[in-house]
């Protein structure tokens, strides 16, 4: 691996942004869409280890904005970002019609539409 290959890396884990990697590792700006398409690809599991190797913090940074941040929605933000990482994500709305609520007409309405599919 070269130099700037490694400088890509580092820049692509700190951004997620390949173009921006590449222009900060040394490529030119030209070519640097490209480049950072090939280099990310080419550089997968290295990016991926790198990456890796942040979680912990970042878990801690989301724990500590979770109980400590001033604004309300920074502190649910990092609740649910937390709740989403450890595989509890809430629940979607669902929304349900009872047969009670509807009308003659409205049922009838809604078994012909059903039924024409």
């Amino acid at each position: 691996m070269t130099i700037l290959q490694d400088k890509f890396i580092e820049h692509y884990t700190l951004t997620g942004n390949a173009t921006k990697a590449a222009i900060e590792a040394g490529y030119s700006e030209k070519t640097a869409k490209i480049k950072g398409s090939q280099l990310k690809a080419q550089f997968a599991n290295e990016i991926r280890e790198a990456t890796q190797d942040k979680v912990p913090a970042g878990l801690r940074w989301l724990s500590e904005l979770a109980e400590k941040a001033e604004s309300e929605s920074v502190r649910l933000g990092a609740v649910r970002d937390l709740l989403d990482r450890a595989g509890l994500k809430p629940v979607e709305r669902i929304e349900t019609t009872t047969i009670e609520a509807m009308s003659n007409e409205e049922i009838q309405r809604e078994l012909d539409a059903l039924l024409k599919h």
